[in-house]
């Protein structure tokens, strides 16, 4: 079985569009995957919730625990490595990881951002995209690099730019597309990978 591992920092809204995408689209049986693991950097995060109602299991590593950023990401391979993960899914993780962590899992770290990569990596996105008076944004899903919002790129999806549009009217915009491109190029990764 082709182990999927997301982690996420809050309501994990992408996770779940992922995790119901698996069930309705038969993943297990078509793919031979499965979500079997949801890890949180905060306790509090809401898609832990959901995940645990989902029957899937679910791991808390709290970054304010680790004195450094290496000994958080230590402790969150051996978690995650634990789950034998084919793909590890950034969902709304809200944490900058460690070259060595990017190269541990080199070709099976995903991410997505909301913006039309490369233009505007980092925070703010969407306010930023008006700042430059964009006509379109977007969603980017890409494969993690060292470098932050960089690495090859498996999907986008564009939104136009209204008239009266603010960074959360936008944001909810580039959001639906968020959770029907990532599961899209989950599915089309996994289909890639050699059978576990």
């Amino acid at each position: 079985m082709k182990n999927i591992v997301i982690l996420i920092s809050g309501t994990g809204s992408n996770m779940a569009a992922i995790v119901n995408a698996a069930r309705r689209q038969r993943w297990e049986d078509r793919l031979g995957a499965q979500v079997n693991c949801v890890v949180s950097n905060r306790a509090d995060a809401g898609g832990l919730v959901f995940a645990a109602r989902q029957g899937i299991a679910t791991e808390v590593v709290d970054h304010k625990a680790f004195a450094t950023r290496e000994a958080f990401d230590a402790e969150l391979t051996a978690v995650i490595d634990r789950c034998q993960p084919a793909l590890v899914v950034l969902a709304g993780f809200m944490r900058i990881l460690t070259p060595g962590f990017v190269q541990h899992y080199d070709g099976r770290l995903l991410n997505i951002h909301p913006s039309l990569l490369p233009a505007f990596p980092g925070l703010h996105t969407h306010q930023r995209a008006l700042d430059a008076g964009c006509r379109f944004a977007g969603a980017t899903v890409h494969l993690v690099t060292a470098q932050l919002d960089h690495g090859p790129i498996l999907a986008q999806a564009v939104v136009p730019v209204l008239p009266g549009d603010d960074a959360d009217a936008l944001a909810a915009r580039v959001l639906t597309q968020e959770h029907r491109i990532y599961p899209e190029a989950v599915a089309r990764r996994l289909a890639e990978l050699p059978a576990q």
